[in-house]
């Protein structure tokens, strides 16, 4: 068992060092970094080992078989930046020894946009809406009781007006608890948004070209639209569960991400859980070699409240993140378990 988590870990550790390098800023797809579930967010999304659940699918596919549950049930909603709303919703199932199976959609909701030509720079009269969709399917299985492994398997489609782009992307996540025989210290390594490149295609990239003397009918020329790689990125996290006295505990979280279309960042958040009932959170998000004032988000804030209803697990989260010159970010999310 220790020869398999040793090389899972450096598996994952080598296929990101060489995908990474010298690709800051080359990645499309920006949607999938946009997180879910308002507890991760108001954590400054460094809960790579204590998600649980459901809310676990996005941030680290591995804990999803860390549940309790028998199925876990998340939606969240999210109202970004330019009156962007992000809607979520995950399903967790415990299907006995052979693991734990997951299924989760996200969508995005841009409203009306105006369309613009070359010809008409100010508007024809039309909008058009875009639609971005991400559709996962999750397997997470616990090795031994420490170690827990899952995948993330994503469907990504993107339409913009006339064009659109499809492919398919995957998360590996492992973790491991109680680290050196040390009770609540756990870490995890999570590989996100590995895949093959898109490229948009459709009518939208037809053009009419109409020659000056006129000796020749209007012509259709395609345009060659470049490819685009997903994303992906290496996320390392650690965690530490303190048990203060039976009502009081502290969960202290931190986590590093490299990838290819952003500098390094560094997340910390703190949650305080009051007899598994209430909830107070805080996070923080360093980005390297950034100007302070050019990073969106860096503080976060939010609370929960988790009520047992006659056997169902009721999770009720809040996250607020100021933002720097958007309108402040708000993120809402109920949660069953059952």
């Amino acid at each position: 068992m220790n020869k398999i988590k040793v090389f899972l870990i450096i598996f994952l550790v080598t296929a990101a060092g060489s995908t990474f390098a010298q690709r800051i800023g080359t990645a499309g797809a920006s949607e999938l970094l946009i997180p879910v579930g308002a507890r991760g967010v108001a954590l400054g999304s460094s809960v790579l080992t204590t998600s649980q659940g459901a809310d676990a699918i996005f941030w680290n596919p591995a804990n999803l078989a860390r549940s309790n549950d028998g199925v876990d049930v998340l939606a969240s909603h999210m109202n970004y930046i330019a009156d962007i709303g992000v809607e979520y919703g995950a399903i967790g199932i415990n299907v006995g020894s052979f693991g734990h199976l997951g299924f989760s959609i996200k969508g995005y909701s841009f409203g009306d946009i105006t369309k613009t030509t070359v010809e008409h720079p100010d508007g024809t009269g039309q909008t058009f809406s875009p639609q971005y969709l991400t559709i996962g399917a999750t397997y997470s299985k616990m090795l031994s009781d420490r170690v827990s492994v899952g995948l993330n398997i994503n469907y990504i489609s993107e339409t913009l007006d006339l064009v659109s782009a499809s492919g398919l992307g995957f998360d590996f996540g492992v973790t491991y608890s109680d680290v050196a025989g040390v009770s609540g210290l756990d870490f995890a390594v999570i590989l996100k948004n590995l895949g093959p490149d898109m490229t948009f295609d459709g009518s939208g990239l037809f053009i009419n070209a109409t020659a000056d003397n006129e000796r020749r009918g209007d012509q259709f020329y395609k345009i060659s639209a470049a490819a685009f790689s997903l994303p992906t990125s290496l996320d390392i996290g650690v965690g530490y569960r303190m048990n203060i006295d039976d009502q009081n505990m502290l969960n202290l979280n931190g986590s590093f991400s490299n990838n290819n279309f952003y500098t390094d960042q560094y997340r910390v958040g703190a949650e305080y859980n009051y007899n598994n009932l209430l909830f107070f959170r805080a996070g923080y998000v360093y980005t390297a070699n950034f100007e302070s004032s050019d990073v969106l988000y860096k503080f976060s804030a939010g609370f929960g409240l988790h009520y047992d209803l006659g056997g169902v697990n009721f999770k009720l989260d809040y996250a607020y993140l100021p933002a720097e010159f958007f309108t402040d970010t708000h993120v809402f999310s109920i949660g069953l378990g059952l």
